[in-house]
């Protein structure tokens, strides 16, 4: 338990006053051997031992009752948030509060989030401190510590409002020790109240354990609580859109785009999703099945410069996370550009050619040495079948990737030691007769996703008879059966990169029908128009610096925003910037208690599971410490009481004999 005025717990050695005061009363009288009192004693010698066990109690009772008065006044605090044993108010008490888009979600029966109820209950727990301990707020979002002038103020304080933002528990306990370092506190106790989601805790990062060595290597003592908003709560469906691109359809804009539906409960069926573009609202229905659904879409938009709009979600159990924004820029058609000195040229021509009001357009190409850097200004792909780029040419082409461009890499067919982006070309492999059988890739994203109707591109019966390996570390898109790669992915800060490891030839694979290829360059090409529009995509909380620096207005509200907390659609001028909440928060996996626990290490760490019945985390028991001193007098009195030996009359004196 906590006490309020540990003072006082100095003056516990005072319950030995009665058994000073007994071992003082005994010497008073000393024992004298008398005849005549031998045959008393032997009389009550029978009653002794009970004689000596209420003596034993009542002095058992006096010392309890010293013992429950001076717990008393030190004003206890225990409870559901219980203390440490003898533990004095602490110094500084940090509040970490998640304000994330997961604390959201409602807590079953009860009209209150996550968040809501932590902050209730966090205040009424500080409530007994404020007199005693600085309350210092340090929310997710910002990462600011805030000393708070009372309790009752963290359910109104501003940075205890609800984000669209994911929280970083490590960073948020590095902010909480760099504040203790720095105000130089005493005994401090941190109080977390979140809801454990793993990507929020991210119980595998290695700063956990250089924070806590941290911890462990301050002179004060300093203690950890958890409130984990756990309780059960209402089905939760969220939405995000994964893809959009403009492109052009029969001479027409269109807008494509898929979206990604992830629920709590994996029932079938279908659902509805208001689709606002510019202002105007239309109900669409998806089909739905299992937990992760992806909803594909498309509409038209004409010659229109651009637009904005969002998805929306029906009501359910986490509002925060019903919503998902987007926008489709002025028409930037995508071009192609192919870097070759192969037969190959003619054919990448062809699969990354671009249509318009005339037809096709095929694709630029060059040989490896007379493409120049200011070649790839009106490009969105980069087709590059030769060795690696080096000098001047690699990095203008690492340029081209990081504004959002894509760039794909064919085998050149000889090894080398060249790297781009940490990838690089190793040995070419020749199978037998059977070939290299295609024995996964991902459906759902990227250039080998499904088609908008739904159908799979033929990679099943993709016969690879030759591929090169990839050396290096990268997310891998497609694999052969035995787990080597087929095509893998190399994200940079706005573009990709990626690496084939066949050919469309006949002596490499029959990739050369353009059932894969194709479709696989053409969406490389819508991806990257990103390169070419002027607008600004960021999740919450991670806005650029150079972006924070503008005033931004809401497209929705025509109000200024706080693009750092809150997704939407902001415009200043004519710049545009996109925000939408991290996917990570969409992610329904927690981290298991015990594992918390570890987290702390050597730290003393307490955690409290919420229940949607708790009132209080902790309080005041003086109360009971008082009818423990009450009930402990009243014994002690009850056994002192006189005997009713004692209390019978006395023998009437008999008569002399006659």
């Amino acid at each position: 338990m906590t006490f309020l005025q540990p003072l006082i717990l100095w003056g516990l050695p005072l319950v030995l006053l009665p058994v000073i005061i007994h071992l003082i009363n005994r010497m008073r009288h000393r024992p004298r051997q008398w005849a005549a009192m031998q045959f008393l004693l032997a009389a009550t010698r029978s009653s002794t031992s009970h004689a000596k066990l209420r003596n034993l109690l009542i002095m058992l009772m006096r010392i309890l009752a010293v013992l429950a008065l001076l717990i008393f006044l030190a004003r206890p605090l225990v409870g559901g948030w219980m203390g440490w044993a003898l533990a004095a108010a602490p110094d500084a008490i940090l509040l970490l509060v998640d304000r994330s888009a997961s604390m959201e979600l409602r807590v079953t029966g009860a009209d209150e989030s996550r968040r809501e109820y932590a902050l209730r209950m966090l205040a009424d727990a500080a409530e007994e401190f404020e007199h005693t301990s600085h309350l210092v707020l340090l929310d997710s979002a910002t990462r600011q510590a805030s000393e708070l002038p009372n309790a009752a103020s963290l359910l109104e304080w501003p940075d205890t409002k609800p984000t669209d933002t994911a929280a970083d528990l490590p960073a948020m306990l590095q902010t909480a020790l760099d504040w203790l370092i720095e105000n130089k506190a005493g005994t401090a106790e941190i109080w977390i109240a979140s809801d454990l989601q793993a990507s929020n805790w991210q119980p595998d990062d290695p700063r956990w354990e250089t924070l806590i060595t941290a911890f462990d290597s301050l002179p004060q003592k300093v203690r950890v609580r958890l409130l984990a908003t756990t309780q059960e709560s209402p089905g939760n469906a969220s939405i995000s859109v994964s893809q959009l691109s403009r492109q052009q359809n029969s001479g027409k804009g269109e807008v494509r785009l898929a979206a990604d539906l992830n629920r709590s409960q994996s029932n079938a069926g279908t659902t509805t999703i208001t689709r606002t573009l510019n202002d105007v609202a239309t109900e669409l229905e998806a089909r739905v099945t299992g937990q992760s659904t992806r909803w594909r879409h498309r509409f038209a938009v004409g010659g229109q410069a651009g637009g904005w709009g969002k998805l929306e979600l029906p009501a359910d159990g986490n509002p925060r996370d019903n919503i998902t924004y987007y926008r489709y820029s002025d028409d930037h058609p995508p071009a192609g550009l192919v870097v070759t000195e192969s037969a190959l040229g003619p054919l990448w021509q062809a699969a990354a050619s671009v249509a318009g009001q005339a037809g096709r357009t095929p694709a630029k190409r060059y040989a490896p040495g007379d493409v120049t850097p200011a070649d790839l200004r009106d490009a969105t792909l980069v087709v590059w079948q030769t060795p690696l780029p080096k000098g001047e040419m690699a990095n203008a082409l690492r340029s081209f990737a990081d504004e959002g461009g894509r760039v794909v890499f064919f085998p050149p067919g000889q090894p080398s030691t060249a790297r781009f982006a940490g990838l690089g070309w190793g040995e070419k492999q020749t199978s037998g007769d059977a070939g290299f059988a295609v024995g996964r890739w991902d459906e759902d994203q990227g250039p080998l996703a499904n088609t908008d109707e739904g159908l799979l591109l033929p990679l099943a019966k993709l016969g690879v008879r030759q591929r090169q390996q990839v050396v290096g570390q990268a997310a891998v898109l497609a694999a052969f059966d035995d787990a080597q790669a087929l095509l893998v992915r190399q994200a940079l800060d706005k573009g990709e990169v990626y690496f084939c490891t066949t050919l469309p030839l006949l002596a490499w694979s029959e990739m050369g029908d353009g059932l894969v290829v194709v479709p696989m360059l053409q969406r490389l090409l819508a991806a990257g128009s990103r390169r070419l529009q002027r607008d600004s995509v960021a999740e919450c909380g991670q806005v650029s610096a150079g972006d924070l620096q503008l005033e931004w207005t809401s497209a929705e509200t025509d109000l200024r925003g706080d693009v750092q907390t809150q997704a939407g659609v902001y415009k200043n001028g004519d710049r545009w910037l996109l925000v939408n909440r991290p996917a990570a928060e969409d992610e329904f996996e927690r981290v298991e208690d015990s594992a918390v626990a570890g987290l702390f290490g050597s730290l003393p760490f307490q955690l409290f599971q919420a229940q949607r019945d708790d009132t209080a985390l902790q309080g005041e028991i003086w109360r009971l410490f008082l009818f423990l001193m009450l009930l402990a007098l009243l014994v002690e009195a009850w056994l002192i009481r006189p005997s009713s030996m004692a209390e019978a009359a006395p023998l009437k004196p008999q008569p002399a004999a006659a």
